[in-house]
């Protein structure tokens, strides 16, 4: 490719906007019984409060890497859920979000539809049906306030939603939650910086774009190739070819932000982009969105 152009993309590098549809555990420690050997207290203390989420050598041994990684994505799931609802309440109902159009109470309301509403849910998943969804995060954003809305979600989806159910979390809820605390963090007029993430989490993320960049991806009118940007100690050099084309675009950044790219977060996400300029523009015009 030593005859195309490299264009970094910072956050004010594409007019396009994303597409919408798409502490301290409180363990049951109690109080410490007033011990008078304060040693003793002590003791008693760290023995109650060692944490029981890994197995640990004196359990059933060092948990394999599958079930950290299960782990892992299951518990950053629900940390990026319980950040994205510390953010809300932070910046308030009519804060700015990536989403075109939406504010922050539009985008709980989309949260909360999207795990206890599938008649909402419709309107996702068919643009014909868009006027539905809107219809549907109206009546949520009047039946409760907004802080009341943010507790729901915080709280996770009801015993008789989809997303109650064992396994769906991981593969649901891992990206829409960070895309959508990015959706956040990263709009208005002083956008915070990205963050590094956990590598297994990163890898998880790629193994996410390896299996569906060609839905991402299928609207765009060029050769899309993704390569994960990083350090050789890290891992291999690795690339995807998510769309063939006569000519290529090379996006190139961690996977976490490949992502947020894929998703139709162009302006924010932290990605070099490399091709000829005909093929730049392309690109931009796409609707990128499942």
């Amino acid at each position: 490719m030593s005859d195309e152009f490299s264009f970094p993309l910072t956050r004010g590098g594409s007019e396009r906007t994303g597409n919408p549809h798409q502490g301290i555990t409180h363990g049951a420690l109690g109080l410490a019984p007033r011990l008078a050997d304060d040693g003793a207290c002590a003791a008693q203390l760290r023995r109650r409060s060692v944490r029981r989420d890994l197995p640990t050598s004196r359990d059933s041994g060092p948990p394999n890497r599958q079930t950290r990684l299960a782990w892992l994505l299951v518990t950053f799931a629900k940390s990026e859920r319980a950040a994205l609802c510390d953010l809300f309440d932070a910046r308030g109902p009519g804060a700015p979000t990536l989403c075109e159009g939406w504010l922050t109470h539009d985008l709980a309301a989309h949260l909360w539809i999207r795990e206890t509403d599938p008649i909402g849910v419709s309107g996702m998943v068919a643009k014909p049906l868009s006027g539905l969804l809107d219809r549907r995060m109206a009546e949520v954003k009047q039946r409760w306030e907004f802080a009341e809305l943010v507790d729901r979600i915080r709280n996770g989806p009801g015993r008789f939603s989809v997303f109650a159910l064992p396994g769906v979390d991981e593969p649901a809820n891992t990206t829409e939650f960070f895309i959508h605390h990015e959706d956040v963090r990263r709009a208005g007029d002083a956008p915070e910086p990205p963050r590094d993430l956990d590598v297994e989490i990163e890898d998880w993320m790629w193994r996410r774009l390896k299996l569906l960049g060609r839905a991402f991806f299928r609207r765009a009118q060029v050769g899309v190739v993704l390569e994960r940007a990083g350090t050789a100690d890290q891992y291999e050099p690795d690339a995807i070819r998510a769309v063939s084309g006569s000519t290529i675009v090379t996006v190139v950044g961690r996977p976490s932000e490949l992502m947020l790219y894929a998703n139709g977060r162009g302006t924010a996400a932290d990605v070099q982009l490399v091709g000829e300029p005909d093929a730049l523009d392309l690109l931009h015009s796409a609707d990128l969105s499942i």
